[in-house]
């Protein structure tokens, strides 16, 4: 499970997220959602440990993620992953998998799984956009991880990777893992997610079962109107 207490970031004055509780079930699928500027990806960078809290705790099966240690049963997926180019696909793999202790993924069942078993021994540098989504999908869940964590995961997809990453994230559900991703792409989350949270300008505004926060609607429609009224009343108030 991902607990999430009373989670605060700051930039000097500027409250970026703020007081943020949240808790993730485990072998669940979980879509964190916002406008452009909420906080999805200063939280999510937080959980992992790349950027440090102000305050507030981050724990996984009752571990506090502040411990290094503790990290190595997670996986990350960053918006713009970056590579080594010089290396081939394969040699990147090998290079991340070295990073972690214990078992890790078989490489070519790993490439096989994200539709790159072709493009192997290619060099990353001459990879396309998807491409390297999809090699940023592999060394993510390189090390086994039981949770993983993704900042916009479908973006430079055309339709049929989107499709295919999808499957992916449910296979790895099947197998236990538990999956929290940043999205805008709001049909794909309806697709594949058990729950959601919604943050708005770094505050938490709802978290729980997607069909109930949906009300028999589309999750865009419903999301839409919430954002809406939010920035209205913001509006009204200054």
């Amino acid at each position: 499970m991902i607990k999430i207490t009373n989670l605060v970031k700051k930039y000097g004055k500027e409250t970026v997220v703020s007081d943020l509780t949240l808790t993730v079930k485990k072998g669940t699928v979980f879509g964190f959602l916002g406008p452009n500027g909420a906080g999805k990806t200063t939280t999510i960078k937080m959980i992992v440990g790349l950027s440090q809290k102000s305050s507030g705790t981050v724990e996984i099966d009752g571990k506090d993620l502040s411990n290094l240690a503790n990290r190595q049963n997670i996986g990350y997926m960053p918006e713009d992953p970056y590579f080594y180019e010089q290396l081939t696909a394969r040699e990147f793999l090998a290079f991340m998998a070295g990073l972690f202790k214990g078992e890790t993924r078989d490489i070519s069942d790993t490439l096989d799984l994200v539709g790159l078993r072709h493009a192997s021994d290619q060099k990353v540098g001459t990879f396309s956009k998807g491409m390297k989504q999809r090699l940023g999908l592999a060394q993510t869940i390189i090390n086994e991880p039981e949770y993983i964590f993704m900042d916009e995961p479908l973006d430079g997809l055309d339709p049929i990777g989107r499709l295919e990453f999808k499957k992916i994230f449910l296979k790895l559900k099947a197998e236990g893992k538990t999956i929290f991703f940043n999205s805008h792409i709001l049909s794909d989350v309806e697709e594949i997610c058990d729950e959601i949270g919604i943050i708005f300008n770094g505050k938490l505004i709802y978290s729980g079962n997607l069909e109930n926060f949906c009300k028999g609607t589309s999750l865009e429609k419903k999301f839409v109107e919430t954002i809406n009224k939010l920035s209205e009343k913001e509006q009204s108030d200054e």
